[in-house]
């Protein structure tokens, strides 16, 4: 009990000094039970502990945009109810853990950007294999890249905040 308040603490004070995350290094391994998403998914570790994980350095397009369902899809296609590893890099400021997913060895998030089902998502990734991938998806327009005119999941976030702020004029 003492340990899971402490916890609670430190995750309270990092999200205050460290509103985007707080930088840890952990791993996991564990049982994909859900798919949220085409960049969020649910384990089952030991313990039947379930954690959610947001797959680091992509973003997917929302369920409401073009290509949301299908992303999630290819992602599910992927991992549900697989066992897969995952490096934990952080905590996000609405308390998931992001990371890397490994089914096999492989890298599931760079899959997802390999396939057009996501963007690289530039304020967080490093990894120059991602950028690379992306480029590749696009010119052969695979995926969300076959539209011509794609939306970025974090422009389209921010139109829809945008928009249900604005009342209706009578």
């Amino acid at each position: 009990m003492r340990s899971r308040i402490g916890m609670t603490f430190l995750l309270l004070l990092g999200l205050t000094f460290f509103p985007y995350g707080i930088a840890h290094a952990e791993k996991l391994t564990g049982k994909v039970v859900g798919v949220a998403d085409g960049d969020t998914l649910t384990i089952l570790s030991a313990g039947n502990q379930q954690t959610r994980i947001r797959l680091a350095q992509i973003d997917a397009p929302e369920k409401r945009q073009p290509f949301g369902q299908k992303s999630k899809e290819s992602l599910s296609d992927q991992v549900y109810g697989q066992m897969v590893d995952v490096d934990i890099r952080t905590i996000d400021r609405y308390g998931r853990s992001v990371g890397t997913v490994y089914r096999d060895g492989e890298d599931i998030n760079l899959i997802q950007i390999q396939r057009g089902m996501a963007w690289v998502y530039r304020q967080y990734a490093n990894d120059p294999n991602y950028f690379r991938m992306e480029k590749t998806a696009r010119q052969e327009r695979i995926g969300l890249w076959s539209d011509p005119s794609p939306v970025p999941p974090w422009e389209f976030r921010h139109t829809e905040r945008s928009n249900s702020r604005r009342t209706p004029k009578d």
